[in-house]
């Protein structure tokens, strides 16, 4: 089962790991379908922070590719940063099924689609990683944060390169190109939700969350400058991120703050995740660490059509810590 219009409104899909907690969404029937062994791979769709966030909480790999990369046909998904991608059991799994996707139905209508081989690309060990604290970091769990930690000291004893903001210019611009990643995507999905939330909301507005009902007034307050100034606002910060590409294979961060959160009321925080999608670009999530003993997903996120390199250093990294 998934959420209101793929967004934060949940719908009472459990977390396998632990009935009483979430499995993030909008993907939720997808993870956790997966997480608890049902099918190899399930398809989800990536806004803000739906594969990667359910991925991460219920200890799957997430693929959310670069955007256009699949075909988003039959979906009505029409939002500019919407990624439909994979959420599976292991990572040539996540390859595969996108890679056959595209084989039958190409990307998104003028997008070349995704670009690789017909078999999972194989590991390559990384020379050079950037680490992304991202606006999350404050948020982070101590137990994340010692898990990355420790993740990262690994990666270097195996003779991976580690650079972050503080000994890197670039990086340090990277992290202030994607500081409020959140509320930029938010505002421009506002803009593009309008016209189908207010179709739904003609028929009848009693059917909405109050969150969707919120999100429309929001919508019909916006201009068509203040959403235009919003894009130029997120090509800038994408021109910024892509400066990165060539000296590191990839960046490393968290998937998720921490283990799923109590509650079903809520599909957690996308913090970590929301970056990604604003640049447009592909990550992948790692189920290599741990919370409390749930599941807690290693983030990795590379460069826009370079999918095929994204897997290759994720198979390197999962070498090391595995």
């Amino acid at each position: 089962m998934t959420t209101e219009f793929a967004a934060t409104e949940p719908r009472g899909t459990r977390n396998p790991w632990d009935s009483t907690r979430t499995p993030g969404g909008s993907s939720s029937g997808s993870a956790a379908a997966v997480g608890c062994g049902v099918i190899p791979v399930g398809l989800g769709t990536q806004v803000i922070g739906s594969t990667l966030r359910p991925a991460s909480f219920c200890g799957c790999y997430g693929f959310k590719p670069t955007f256009g990369a699949l075909n988003r046909g039959g979906s009505y998904d029409g939002l500019s940063q919407s990624a439909t991608g994979m959420i599976a059991a292991s990572l040539p799994e996540a390859w595969q099924v996108a890679y056959e996707i595209v084989k039958r139905a190409g990307g998104d209508p003028g997008f070349p689609g995704l670009y690789g081989p017909a078999t999972p690309p194989s590991p390559a060990r990384p020379r050079q990683l950037a680490l992304l604290e991202t606006d999350g970091w404050a948020d982070a769990s101590a137990n994340a944060r010692r898990a990355l930690e420790d993740a990262l000291g690994r990666l270097t004893q195996a003779g991976i390169a580690i650079a972050t903001r503080y000994d890197h210019a670039d990086i340090a611009a990277a992290e202030t190109a994607i500081d409020g990643a959140r509320q930029l995507s938010f505002a421009i999905n506002v803009w593009e939700s309008r016209w189908p939330i207010n179709t739904y909301s003609q028929r009848d507005a009693s059917k909405l969350s109050e969150a969707m009902r919120d999100r429309l007034v929001q919508a019909e307050a916006m201009t068509i400058e203040d959403y235009r100034g919003l894009l130029i606002e997120r090509q800038k910060r994408r021109a910024v991120y892509e400066s990165l590409a060539p000296e590191f294979d990839a960046c490393i961060t968290l998937a998720a703050t921490g283990a799923a959160p109590v509650g079903l009321a809520s599909t957690g925080n996308p913090v970590f995740v929301v970056p990604a999608s604003m640049l447009g670009i592909p990550a992948i999530s790692l189920p290599v660490l741990a919370d409390g003993g749930l599941p807690l997903g290693l983030q990795l996120i590379g460069f826009a059509d370079r999918d095929a390199a994204l897997f290759s250093v994720a198979g390197g990294v999962l070498t090391v810590l595995r």
